[in-house]
């Protein structure tokens, strides 16, 4: 098989690149611009297109397929020559489903969780020696990309997100991997660029749980009334079941699940991942995992990349990096950072990165939700909102929208980072929540600094 990428530098797409090349197929990709990590990734499979930018010259008629990343364009010139040519175009999420349509499909959707509920599942199914074929958000430790796909495993775990599939597909993507199982964790109104209003946003969730396939299962978050709605009108081959938070106890600052007697520490915490945990449990039972095998597994699970990610401690201090930026991640890690260490003193600091975040329509959103801190920042970039050509927002804007007795709001970033760096940070936890990076911060230096080593 001989297939081409079209914006071969996203961090799905070169996953898959990778993920394919390493099944043995052909692989060849272009993009305008390419940024680490995948540049270098890409470079070590031999996949890093020679020169950047597009060459419609250069696509024949023995390419099998086109994977089309959303980082192109409707009009991008190697897409129209596909399209002139009758090249078969896939988007990456309708790949997957190409290369899994004969397997047992496990998707996790959700507002928040999906990333950590997939790679709990992913860890669980490796610790104990079952095979399969997988997709995630997020770096995991222990797994070299972010997609595999290969010819022998029965099993396919996706992270679901709801976000449009290609520049020419305008579904999204969840709708396209048609599960046996699926969990929903919970929603949040998110993608506001895409989805108007929340029903809208409510309304494509409802079209993934109808799309599950026959006989197939969903669980979902039973404290979330829309979930609620939508298993109640499940066709009815399909089976629902719904999950709370596991059962645990917290002792000295770590969390063990408890199951009968016996109690399993875990490196993990936060109600949300007890929540996510139980999840995951469902899923793993239903693949055929014993209690014991899950539970052994998840004592040993650290996490995914930037989900709660400890980047120095000592111990006074402890410096958390998350990818939290909607309101419903923000309020829960920053809850479950506090009641984790409630009795350290906690400074959460957030940045406004994406298109949602950015808007002025959708920052009521975040009222109260940085309210378990003792200090909380918000950061913002102006340029950013230019290059998203949004219309600008100010700082009273955003004061006003978190509600937060105290919050301070900042566009600077240099100014922000050198007065947090300057703070006692005595018996004090810092939580670093963004999609971006700080306008360029190297967040594993700031932490070292505000949290040396003894």
């Amino acid at each position: 098989m001989r297939i081409h990428f079209i914006a071969i530098g996203g961090s799905a797409m070169h996953n898959l690149a990778i993920a394919l090349h390493k099944k043995g197929f052909e692989v060849t990709g272009s993009d305008d611009e390419i940024f680490e990590p995948s540049k270098g990734r890409l470079e070590q499979y031999g996949l890093l297109p020679e020169e950047f930018g597009w060459h419609p010259e250069k696509l024949t008629m023995d390419i099998d397929a086109i994977i089309l990343g959303m980082h192109a364009r409707p009009d991008n010139p190697e897409l129209l020559k596909a399209q002139e040519m009758g090249l078969k175009i896939y988007s990456y999420p309708e790949y997957l489903y190409e290369q899994t349509k004969d397997k047992t499909r496990v998707v996790i959707g959700g507002s928040h969780g999906k990333t950590s509920i997939t790679s709990m599942i992913m860890h669980v199914l490796k610790t104990t020696g079952v095979k399969f074929d997988y997709m995630v958000g997020a770096k995991l430790d222990g797994f070299d990309t972010m997609v595999s796909l290969s010819h022998e495993s029965r099993i396919a775990v996706f992270e679901g997100d709801e976000y449009l599939s290609s520049p020419i597909d305008r579904r999204p993507k969840f709708h396209l991997y048609h599960p046996n199982i699926a969990l929903l964790s919970g929603i949040a109104w998110d993608h506001i660029n895409v989805f108007p209003t929340f029903d809208n946003y409510v309304d494509q969730f409802q079209i993934f749980a109808d799309l599950i396939e026959k006989e197939g299962s969903l669980f979902y978050y039973g404290g979330d009334e829309n979930l609620a709605n939508i298993a109640g009108k499940l066709r009815s081959d399909i089976s629902a079941e719904a999950y709370r938070e596991h059962p645990s106890v917290v002792e000295e600052g770590i969390t063990s699940l408890t199951s009968g007697e016996k109690q399993y520490r875990l490196k993990v915490f936060g109600d949300h991942n007890l929540q996510n945990i139980a999840g995951a449990k469902l899923v793993c039972t239903q693949l055929g995992i014993t209690d014991a095998q899950f539970y052994e597994a998840m004592t040993l699970f650290k996490g995914a990349a930037r989900r709660l990610e400890v980047l120095a401690s000592n111990g006074n201090c402890t410096v958390f990096y998350d990818f939290a930026h909607s309101p419903s991640k923000l309020k829960a890690t920053t809850e479950a950072v506090k009641k984790q260490f409630n009795g350290r003193k906690l400074v959460a600091v957030m940045e406004l990165h994406t298109f949602s975040s950015l808007k002025k329509e959708f920052l009521p959103q975040y009222e109260g939700c940085m309210a378990a801190a003792n200090e909380a920042f918000v950061y913002f970039n102006p340029h950013t909102i230019e290059h998203k050509r949004l219309e600008p927002i100010t700082e009273e804007q955003v004061a006003e929208a978190f509600a937060s007795e105290g919050l301070k709001v900042s566009t600077n970033s240099d100014e922000l980072f050198a007065m947090l760096q300057s703070e006692d940070w005595t018996n004090t936890n810092l939580l670093l929540m963004t999609s971006g990076n700080f306008s360029g911060k190297n967040m594993k230096e700031i932490a070292e600094s505000v949290c040396p080593q003894s």
